[in-house]
């Protein structure tokens, strides 16, 4: 590991920490910094709260913020790396999750469950991520079927696929919400960015997927990097480019869709966080994923934090909050290209 490589990770392990405790500490009901050290320490040795802070800290920090926090770490993270894997693959710096219809998918398979149950509480509550993780996994898989051109999938027919698949994905969930007035709201707010569920159930639910997408996601620094010379310089260099090419975009909408299906559909994440990490380390995705990772998870959770804040007592959906800075920083970047290629 060379010396700027490990400054990159400590610096983003600074800033992850920061942001981790700020979501925790700050809310309706601020928990000042001793306080929550000393609740923090007891629940990591498994006692019980001290006796002199108040019972509703304890509460607030252990079964509200720390899974909220913990969910919204998880959802930036797999954004954050899941987007510098697409722009790898598809050699294509403004490429996000988003690009194969994930979000189209998930919000598809959410709205449909909130019309039919028709705005009552689903079983176990459910239902809705439940619906919006089989869509976008059935969208992705739907995808790379029509894609498939002779037992190879082209980059640019799938993402024609993607953005057709993903097209009528949006059309049939604006229908479904013209038909269902009464449900149009959640539908919106879950559209936003908005997290459907609270506890630790939704946090144990995304982990294991996002454990197994990342984990080979992390190790696809090299074959990104040799994807980068194109696909015949990459057969020629011994990589099976048509499998790693699967076996990356699979894991990155294994841990996207997750994400989504638990957190709402949240846009921009994974295409200006790795842009950045990119502009400021380099383009070595050995690198580039891990502080992708890194990134996504703060940009997200400080996001969340002026979700909270901006309007309080109301929160907005987050999705709103990486959109007005997200929007302007694509054009930026839009903008930044056609100045290079003219």
């Amino acid at each position: 590991m060379r010396s700027p490589f490990r400054h990159a990770v400590v610096l983003n392990l600074v800033v992850l920490a920061a942001a981790l405790a700020l979501s925790v500490a700050v809310g309706a009901v601020s928990i000042p910094p001793r306080e929550l050290a000393r609740l923090l320490w007891a629940g990591m040795r498994g006692a019980a709260a001290p006796s002199d802070v108040p019972a509703f800290m304890a509460v607030i920090v252990f079964k509200l913020r720390l899974p909220h926090t913990a969910l919204v770490f998880l959802t930036g993270s797999a954004l954050g790396s899941s987007g510098a894997a697409y722009q790898g693959v598809f050699r294509n710096p403004l490429a996000d999750p988003y690009l194969l219809g994930v979000a189209s998918g998930a919000g598809l398979g959410a709205v449909a469950a909130i019309a039919l149950q028709g705005g009552g509480v689903a079983a176990g509550g459910f239902l809705i991520p439940a619906a919006a993780f089989a869509g976008a996994l059935l969208t992705v898989a739907l995808v790379y079927a029509l894609a498939r051109v002779n037992g190879y999938v082209p980059t640019h027919t799938l993402i024609l696929a993607g953005v057709a698949v993903g097209a009528l994905a949006s059309a049939v969930t604006s229908f479904l919400m013209l038909q269902s007035e009464g449900t149009l709201r959640r539908a919106i707010v879950y559209l936003l960015g908005g997290a459907p569920l609270n506890g630790w159930k939704p946090v144990l639910a995304v982990l294991p997927y996002w454990l197994a997408g990342e984990a080979i996601l992390l190790v696809s620094g090299h074959p990104l990097n040799v994807l980068q010379f194109g696909e015949e310089q990459a057969q020629q260099l011994g990589l099976h480019a048509g499998r790693a090419k699967l076996l990356i975009l699979g894991a990155a909408s294994l841990v996207t869709a997750a994400a989504v299906a638990f957190a709402g559909v949240i846009g921009f994440v994974g295409l200006v966080v790795p842009h950045i990490a990119r502009l400021l380390w380099g383009e070595d995705y050995r690198r580039l994923l891990p502080l992708s990772l890194l990134g996504g998870a703060s940009v997200l959770l400080l996001s969340d934090l002026l979700a909270r804040t901006l309007l309080a007592p109301q929160t907005l959906p987050v999705g709103i909050v990486t959109a007005l800075f997200g929007a302007p920083f694509f054009l930026w970047v839009l903008q930044k290209a056609k100045r290079g290629r003219a």
